[in-house]
């Protein structure tokens, strides 16, 4: 006896899944008889589907974004920075052995800060100078990959070498090799008067942190020649301290505050502290940022509502012949929750693999895009850094697909309960 392959496909489907799937998969598929109620599945799986990417892509973008900018800031920034009452430390050698007793204190590194003026024959800016150590330097920080002309070891003592950030050498028209003179406040005292203090150094190199704040306003000296431009004698600003662990630098901090108050006042400050409320702005604009796609998938997921409401009404005789052949009401009810759940589900899974695709390809896609139009999303002169980062966290990709489809369960349950409450007798009265 021959069986067409539609009715096999049938008898397996039904074999293997309970008839209610069976069911609601047939209600999803685009037929032409009910191909507005079809419409109206699709257009739900697709505003779920670019909600869900849409989530992802942003919170991988801002993830990205508060990574990249940590990552520059203590690039240049330390863990921990230890300074005392007036700006001065001495004997600080002593202070980096006691320091170094700490099991979570891996690297040190003395410095002095000080601001003056850049004057080139093409322009004067303010700039903010510190003096380091090119020996030491490494042990807290990565500067030495972030020259891009000369070398860190070129700012020797006594030479007066300067490496300056590549904005600021932009700006005002200065190459390697250039001499340039820099005022600073601190006063000298003359028979006609008292005048800033000047000083010419020499331009050994240009470094590019990526970061306008420190590419246009900071200038790297030799720490000796600092101490005697600022005339700090053998003293120090203070010592900046690397950890084993980034995220324990504040408890690790404490600590450090605790013991050291037996040997005098010391300010210990840590890299959260220095960069607190920059770094809660970019939390707050995630969690604002969350909220607010969320709702934009709430509102696909309850389009699921008049999908089913409209279903249920369209279905009222097929749920009558359903009833009538024994099917009870909470099979009725397992249907029409099936068929919302399979809409969630599916423009879930789609959202969750675009947004993915994007997110872990947007280094790619953003240049294209500003290429393609001759445009730049980020200006580094008023942002941060100019290239959009992402960073995707599998953990915030579980928790959107896990609303979404949470949200899209909660949508079915009115209209399931309608299908499943439908009298048989009313149904079948008008056909």
């Amino acid at each position: 006896m021959y069986i067409p392959d539609k009715i096999k496909q049938m008898s397996l489907l039904n074999k293997y899944l309970p008839f209610e799937v069976w069911i609601a998969y047939r209600y999803i598929k685009f037929k032409q008889k009910n191909s507005f109620i079809s419409f109206i599945s699709m257009t739900s799986m697709v505003g779920i589907a670019l909600g869900v990417s849409a989530l992802i892509i942003i919170l991988s973008v801002m993830n990205g974004f508060q990574d990249e900018l940590r990552t520059r800031i203590l690039g240049v920034a330390s863990h921990i920075e230890i300074t005392s009452s007036n700006n001065t430390l001495t004997h600080w050698e002593d202070l980096v052995k006691k320091l170094h007793e700490s099991p979570d204190v891996v690297g040190s590194a003395p410095y002095v800060d000080g601001q003056g003026m850049l004057v080139s024959e093409f322009g004067s800016q303010g700039i903010m100078l510190r003096g380091i150590s090119s020996e030491l330097e490494g042990n807290v920080d990565n500067l030495e990959k972030k020259v891009k002309v000369g070398k860190l070891s070129d700012l020797k003592p006594n030479t007066f070498n300067l490496i300056l950030g590549i904005d600021a050498a932009k700006q005002l028209g200065i190459v390697v090799g250039d001499k340039v003179n820099i005022l600073i406040p601190q006063g000298s005292y003359t028979p006609a008067g008292t005048f800033p203090r000047m000083r010419q150094f020499n331009v050994a190199g240009i470094f590019e942190i990526g970061m306008y704040e420190y590419d246009s306003g900071m200038a790297l000296m030799n720490i000796e020649d600092a101490q005697k431009f600022f005339q700090m004698n053998n003293t120090i600003s203070g010592v900046r301290v690397k950890t084993d662990d980034l995220f324990l630098a504040p408890l690790v901090a404490k600590r450090l505050s605790e013991s050291l108050s037996e040997s005098g006042v010391f300010y210990v400050s840590d890299w959260t502290k220095k960069h607190a409320n920059f770094f809660a702005a970019v939390q707050m604009e995630k969690r604002v940022m969350f909220i607010i796609l969320m709702l934009i998938i709430a509102v696909a997921a309850f389009n699921i509502v008049s999908t089913l409401v409209m279903a249920v009404t369209d279905k009222r005789s097929d749920i009558a012949i359903l009833k009538t052949y024994g099917a009870k009401p909470k099979s009725i009810l397992y249907i029409f929750i099936i068929q919302g759940s399979l809409i969630g589900l599916i423009g879930t899974i789609s959202g969750v693999f675009l947004g993915t695709v994007v997110a872990l390809n947007i280094h790619s896609i953003v240049p294209f895009i500003e290429h393609l139009f001759n445009v730049q999303f980020l200006s580094k002169d008023i942002y941060y850094i100019s290239e959009v980062p992402s960073k995707l966290l599998y953990s915030d990709v579980s928790a959107i697909a896990f609303i979404s489809i949470l949200l899209s369960i909660v949508a079915t349950i009115y209209p399931s309960i309608k299908a499943s409450n439908t009298s048989p007798a009313e149904a079948l009265k008008h056909d």
